[in-house]
C-alpha cells in the first residue's frame, strides 16, 4: 500500500442508531476502494466490521472497528461505532481520534434517540457531521417525515445536497442539487447513469439549489458578496462555502446512501474528500495544555485510543499518529509510565484484515502488536519528547451489578479477566468493595454487562452469577448519648480488664466546641485535654476527645480505645455500613494493674461506642443520585410514574429538540436495572445519566426493614 500524505488522509467516525446500516455502508465503501473484493452482509455474518462471535450472534455492532478505503488518491480512515447507548465508549474514543463524522439516519424512523445522543457527543467534541439518509428502499421509508424530524432536531444546520425519487421498494434514483444532475443506479454494484433532471422535478431542484447556494454563501463574506452580485454560485463555490461552514460545525451536508444497493456511496466518499478536514488542519492537546500540530515534519508521536486482545496474536494497540512519522522497528518511550517500546510491526487495518506497511505519517491511523506496557490513553514519543496527550473522558456508569464466580477456586481468575476487560473497555468499571464485600461491575447498561458475562462464559469457560449489588449505606446519630462497658476475662494467669466511659454526639460542620452535657439527668462537665480530627475514607468525620482526668485510664491505652471506635465505625452498629460524622468523648474508666492491656481497652471502647450509638437516635443514610432522563414526549407519563414508584423526587422538566428532559433525585437502592426498565417503557428510545448527589436519611419504614434484614444476616452467620 502506498504512503499517503497528511493532506490526502481523512479520519471519519461512522455513527448512527442501531439498524441504521453503518456496517453495510462500510462494506460498500471498502468494495468501492477495492479493499475487499466481495461485500459481506450482517445476516450472513461475514462483514469486516462486525467480526467477533458475539457481534455476529446479536447481528449488531458492539465494538468500534477501524477500517479504511481509498478514493481518488485519498485514504479514508473510518471507525465504525456501535449504535447502542450501552456501548457509547466506542463512539467517544472514536471522536477523540477522528476529525469529522458521518451520521446515518434510518429513512423509516428519522431522528431516533441514538441520533440525538451521538450528535450531542459530536457537538461536545467539536466534530462536524455529514448526515446520510439510508433505508429509503424500505416499504416504510418516509422522506418528508424524516426531513421534518431532522429540521426539528438540527434546525437550519441541515443542508440537503440530494433528494430521492420514488422512495420505497423500487428506490434507485436521486437528484444531486450541487451538480444539478439525476443519478440512476442500475444494479447493486454502484453502476450509475448521470442524467438530466426530469422536467417535473426541475423546479424543486432549482429551489433547493438556490437554498443550498444561499446557505453556503452565508459561511463566507466574499461568497456572500458574489451571491448577492450574481444571484447564484458555481458548484465549486458552493463546495467552498460548505467546506467553511462544515469545518465550523455550522453546516450538516445531507446526502442519500444505500450500502446494500451501493447507491450514493461514491458520491459520499467524494464529498468527504472535498469537504472534510484533513488531519494537518488539527492539533492535539497535552495534559499540560500545549497544542501539538499534526505535522509530518514534527517529532514522532502516537496516541493509543483502543487496545484489544486476540487469540494467537496477543495485545493489539490501535493508534493515531499525532506528529511526525512512525516507522517499523522505531523505538519510542511511553509518556505515561516511562516504559520503552519498539514498533515490531506496523499495520493498516480493515477489521481483522491487516496489511503491513513500513511507515505511517502524521494524521494516519493504524495498529501495532506486542507492546509491553502501553494501553488505551497512552502516548508514545520519540526524539526525547515527553508529550502526554489528554486522556479520553468517558461518561459515568448507568448500570451496576455484583459478580461472583460460581466456584470459589475461580475467584482469582475472575479478577484477572475483569481487569483485562476494563483495560480493553474503559467504560467497564471494576470495584473490589471491602465495604459491600462484593465485586461490583459497572457499565453503560444491562446489555453492556451481559456482553461481558457472555465473554466470561464463552471465551474463558467460567460460570459466574450476576447479583443485585448491596447499597453503600451510611450510619450516623441525631443526638447525644453516653455509655460504658467493662471488658473482663479471667482464664488462668494474666487476664484481661478494661473499662471505658464515653459520650457521643453528632458532628456538625462549624458548630462550636461543647464540654457541658446532661447524662442521666445529671450535669457533666468534661475537661478536654486533647482533640484528634479524622476524615473518614468513606466521607464524613470522627472527632476524638481525650477527657480523662486523675489517671483513671493510662494515656498509653487511649490509641487502643480509638482503634476500637474506628473498627465499629467501619462496621456500623445498625447494618454493618460505614458510620460518619460523630464526636466521641472518652471521659472515664478503670484499669487493673496486672490485667489491663491494649486489647482489653480496644474491646471496651468498641462495645461502649456500639451501645452509645444505638441510644443516640441512630439513622441510616442512603446514597441519592441525580437522574436525568431524555424521553420522547409520548412516553413521559409512563417514565414519570415509574420514577415515582422508585421514591423519586421530581426536580424539574424541560424540552430539547423533540424530547422531554426529566430531572429527579432517586435513591440508589431503587435504581437496580433502571436502564432495562427505561428501555422497555420507551422501546429503547430514551436515555439517562446518573450522578451521586448526596446522602439522605432513609424513611422510617425502610430503616426498620434494613435493621430486620441485618439482624437475620447476623443470626445466619
Amino acid at each position: 500500500m502506498k504512503t499517503y500524505t497528511t493532506e490526502q488522509i481523512r479520519n471519519v467516525v461512522l455513527t448512527g442508531n442501531t439498524k441504521s446500516g453503518k456496517t453495510t455502508l462500510a462494506e460498500a465503501m471498502m468494495m468501492e476502494g477495492k479493499v475487499i473484493d466481495r461485500r459481506g452482509t450482517v445476516e450472513a455474518r461475514n462483514t469486516v466490521c462486525d467480526n467477533t462471535e458475539i457481534e455476529q450472534l446479536y447481528q449488531r455492532s458492539i465494538y468500534p472497528t477501524l477500517f479504511y478505503t481509498e478514493y481518488e488518491d485519498h485514504k479514508l480512515n473510518f471507525i465504525d461505532t456501535p449504535g447502542s447507548d450501552d456501548f457509547i465508549g466506542g463512539l467517544i474514543s472514536a471522536f477523540r481520534v477522528a476529525d469529522s463524522g458521518v451520521m446515518l439516519i434510518n429513512g423509516q424512523h428519522g431522528v431516533e434517540v441514538g441520533t440525538e445522543i451521538f450528535s450531542r457527543y459530536a457537538e461536545k467534541h467539536n466534530k462536524p457531521l455529514f448526515l446520510a439518509i439510508s433505508q429509503l428502499d424500505h416499504e416504510k421509508a418516509n422522506w418528508d417525515a424524516c426531513m421534518d424530524s431532522l429540521h426539528e432536531a438540527f434546525g437550519n444546520k441541515i443542508c440537503p445536497i440530494q433528494f430521492p425519487i420514488d422512495v420505497g421498494i423500487g428506490f434507485n434514483s436521486f437528484v444531486d442539487v450541487v451538480k444539478m444532475k439525476m443519478y440512476r443506479f442500475n444494479d447493486e454494484n454502484g453502476t450509475r447513469e448521470e442524467l438530466d433532471i426530469p422536467a417535473d422535478l426541475k423546479d424543486k431542484a432549482e429551489v433547493m439549489h438556490a437554498e443550498l447556494a444561499e446557505r453556503a454563501a452565508e459561511a463566507n463574506e466574499p461568497l456572500m458578496e458574489k451571491f448577492f452580485e450574481n444571484g447564484a454560485l458555481t458548484p465549486e463555490e458552493i463546495i467552498q462555502g460548505l467546506i467553511i461552514g462544515f469545518r465550523k460545525c455550522e453546516i450538516m451536508p445531507l446526502v442519500i446512501v444505500s450500502g446494500k444497493k451501493d447507491i450514493g456511496v461514491k458520491r459520499l466518499m467524494e464529498l468527504i474528500t472535498l469537504i472534510a478536514p484533513h488531519p494537518g488542519l488539527t492539533s492535539g492537546k497535552t495534559v499540560s495544555g500545549a497544542e501539538i500540530p499534526c505535522d509530518v515534519k514534527g517529532p514522532a508521536s502516537l496516541y493509543i485510543y483502543k487496545t484489544t486482545q486476540e487469540q494467537h496474536l496477543g495485545d493489539v494497540a490501535y493508534f493515531r499518529v499525532m506528529s511526525g512519522k512512525i516507522t517499523e522497528s522505531m523505538d519510542l518511550v511511553n509518556a505515561n509510565n516511562g516504559g520503552k517500546e519498539r514498533i515490531s510491526g506496523l499495520f493498516v487495518a480493515a477489521g481483522k484484515k491487516r496489511e503491513k506497511v513500513t511507515e505511517l505519517v502524521a494524521g494516519d491511523m493504524g495498529c501495532t502488536v506486542k507492546l509491553k506496557s502501553a494501553k488505551s490513553n497512552h502516548t508514545l514519543n520519540g526524539s526525547g519528547k515527553d508529550w502526554e496527550f489528554e486522556p479520553i473522558v468517558f461518561p459515568p456508569s448507568k448500570f451496576r451489578t455484583a459478580i461472583k464466580a460460581k466456584s470459589e477456586k475461580d475467584d482469582e481468575k475472575l479478577s484477572e479477566i475483569l481487569n483485562k476487560a476494563a483495560l480493553e473497555d474503559p467504560t467497564i468499571v471494576v470495584e473490589y468493595s471491602k465495604e459491600l464485600r462484593q465485586i461490583i461491575v459497572s457499565g453503560q447498561g444491562e446489555h453492556h454487562i451481559n456482553t461481558l458475562k457472555w465473554h466470561i462464559n464463552n471465551t474463558y469457560k467460567m460460570e459466574v452469577d450476576l447479583l443485585p449489588p448491596r447499597i453503600p449505606y451510611r450510619e450516623t446519630i441525631t443526638r447525644m448519648a453516653a455509655s460504658s462497658y467493662r471488658h473482663k476475662k479471667q482464664s488462668g494467669g494474666a487476664g484481661q480488664f478494661g473499662e471505658v466511659h464515653l459520650l457521643i454526639e453528632p458532628y456538625i460542620e462549624g458548630a462550636p466546641e461543647n464540654n457541658r452535657f446532661k447524662v442521666d439527668g445529671k450535669d457533666l462537665v468534661l475537661n478536654i485535654k486533647g482533640r484528634e480530627d479524622y476524615d473518614m475514607d468513606w466521607g464524613g468525620k470522627l472527632i476524638y476527645y481525650n477527657c480523662i482526668v486523675g489517671g483513671s485510664i493510662d494515656g498509653r491505652f487511649m490509641p487502643a480505645i480509638l482503634k476500637g471506635v474506628m473498627e465499629k465505625m467501619e462496621e456500623g452498629p445498625l447494618t454493618g455500613s460505614y458510620a460518619r460524622d460523630i464526636k466521641c468523648y472518652v471521659y472515664d474508666g478503670k484499669m487493673h494493674p496486672v490485667d489491663s492491656n491494649e486489647i482489653s481497652f480496644k474491646l471496651a471502647g468498641r462495645n461502649a461506642f456500639k451501645d452509645a450509638f444505638k441510644k443516640a437516635g441512630p439513622k441510616i443514610m442512603e446514597p441519592i443520585y441525580m437522574v436525568e432522563v431524555m424521553v420522547p414526549s409520548d412516553c413521559m407519563g409512563d417514565v414519570m410514574s415509574d420514577l415515582q414508584n422508585r421514591r423519586a423526587l421530581i426536580e424539574g422538566m424541560s424540552s430539547e429538540k423533540g424530547f422531554q428532559i426529566l430531572k429527579a433525585r432517586v435513591p440508589l437502592a431503587e435504581l437496580n436495572k433502571y436502564s432495562t426498565t427505561l428501555s422497555s417503557l420507551t422501546s429503547g428510545r430514551a436515555s439517562f445519566t446518573m450522578n451521586l448527589l448526596e446522602y439522605a436519611q432513609v424513611p422510617a419504614d425502610v430503616q426498620d426493614k434494613l435493621l430486620k434484614e441485618y439482624e437475620e444476616e447476623e443470626k445466619d452467620e
